[in-house]
């Protein structure tokens, strides 16, 4: 027998959800076959089987949330394991395994708790349990937060899977499902448990949300940040965009963005300032690791939380390149289809909320890197132009740094490199 583990499908995976089976029991399995679909923190994704077999057994169910390392199917290669072996369940050194996470089934509306089904005379059940319906614990856990029967869902994920939207909409028939909510009371009082507010609903963390809430927790304390903003005049860097785009609609070509222009500055930046494009390492008496190739993480807000897909070596790509690679990046974000491999390798990250017209903020460092930038957007705003007041279209760019490797006299010169390509765009296409 071949035990099939919950994999570690990216680098901040703790846990992982399965979605969909692919394979069913007394199935004929060959290696390259796609077992199991499984949600990470990031993404959902396919794991292949890598030997072949009969699929022997299924051991968790779809909807389940699983640590790695955890046994989740059996393939029977026709070795049978020898006797007394224990079986592999993810635990080290004798330790217990983990309890499961399931939850019990969601009671209809008003109903009482679920209760095992009486026994008759001969000890039988008097009839079977319902059916679960595939569902993910966030799923679970926010109906019977708002008093939502699961059963009377049609899911529309994989296999019949209910989902957020599901649910969503199921909320939205349902105006007068309110979960935690009570009546307002003055004051604002919270349960005498010192849970839920009055008033509020509770609304638990998914696994993306989890991660991000430790890796972010994690930066903010143990790295000792700081902050420098710098004002770009994008004027030119705007007509040249709209030249570019126009040739490049002319071509039947998609166009580039602003955020595309920027990261193509920023990887020359980085190439001029190695220091830059660093990370703190705690080997010996502490060392700064200079990094080979300028890989750029663009963060992607999406329905599912934020994700930080890279685009590698970023600075050998033209902005055509780079404009094609954020937009399959973006798309695969969204679907939550990103690999492993698409979110891995980042040295620098830059997090863009000018679409929201946002003029600036300060960006958390996205560990193990050692510097993140902040771009707000580019508004017009009155200017000294050749000693006369003109309105010009600026940029605001604000570096956080990791003070252990990266000092304020560097991250100023790698500031002021950045906003001089802004402002002389012919520098970055060259």
């Amino acid at each position: 027998m071949i035990d099939i583990l919950m994999p570690r499908l990216s680098d901040t995976m703790e846990e992982g959800v399965i979605v969909a089976w692919r394979k069913k029991p007394g199935e004929a399995v060959e290696i390259g076959d796609v077992l199991v679909e499984i949600e990470t923190d990031k993404a959902t994704m396919e794991h292949e089987a890598y030997e072949a077999g009969t699929l022997h057994e299924i051991l968790l169910p779809e909807g389940e949330t699983v640590r790695i390392g955890t046994v989740i199917a059996r393939i029977d290669d026709g070795r049978e394991p020898l006797a007394g072996t224990p079986p592999r369940d993810g635990t080290s050194q004798g330790k217990p395994p983990a309890p499961a996470t399931s939850e019990p089934p969601i009671p209809e509306s008003g109903s009482a708790p679920a209760t095992d089904p009486a026994p008759t005379e001969g000890g039988a059940a008097t009839s079977p349990p319902a059916r679960r319906p595939l569902a993910t614990p966030l799923v679970r856990r926010l109906a019977r937060d708002n008093a939502i029967d699961l059963n009377e869902i049609i899911g529309s994920g994989p296999g019949g899977r209910i989902i957020r939207a599901d649910l969503d909409r199921a909320l939205a028939r349902s105006p007068g499902a309110t979960g935690h909510s009570v009546p307002a009371a003055s004051g604002g009082a919270t349960t005498p448990n010192g849970g839920v507010p009055t008033g509020a609903t509770s609304v638990p963390f998914d696994t993306t949300r989890q991660v991000i809430s430790r890796r972010l927790t994690e930066s903010s304390s143990s790295v000792p940040h700081f902050s420098v903003t710098a004002v770009a005049d994008v004027e030119e860097l705007l007509a040249l965009r709209a030249r570019i785009n126009a040739e490049l609609d002319d071509a039947g070509q998609g166009k580039v963005s602003l955020n595309d222009l920027i990261v193509r500055a920023s990887a020359v930046a980085l190439r001029e300032h190695p220091g830059v494009n660093a990370s703190y390492s705690e080997e010996g008496r502490g060392a700064t690791l200079l990094h080979e190739h300028v890989n750029i993480g663009i963060a992607v807000a999406s329905d599912h939380g934020l994700v930080v897909p890279v685009i590698a070596d970023a600075d050998r790509m033209a902005v055509s390149r780079i404009a094609a690679e954020s937009r399959r990046l973006v798309g695969l974000a969204k679907d939550r289809k990103l690999s492993g491999a698409d979110m891995t390798g980042g040295t620098f990250t830059i997090s863009n909320l000018g679409m929201y017209q946002v003029e600036s903020f300060t960006a958390i460092i996205n560990p193990p890197e050692g510097a993140i930038l902040a771009v707000g957007a580019a508004l017009p705003e009155p200017a000294a132009v050749e000693g006369a007041v003109a309105v010009r279209h600026r940029i605001r760019c604000t570096l956080s740094a990791d003070h252990r490797i990266i000092d304020g006299a560097l991250a100023a010169r790698f500031l002021s490199t950045l906003t001089s390509l802004l402002e002389h765009p012919l520098r970055i296409i060259a």
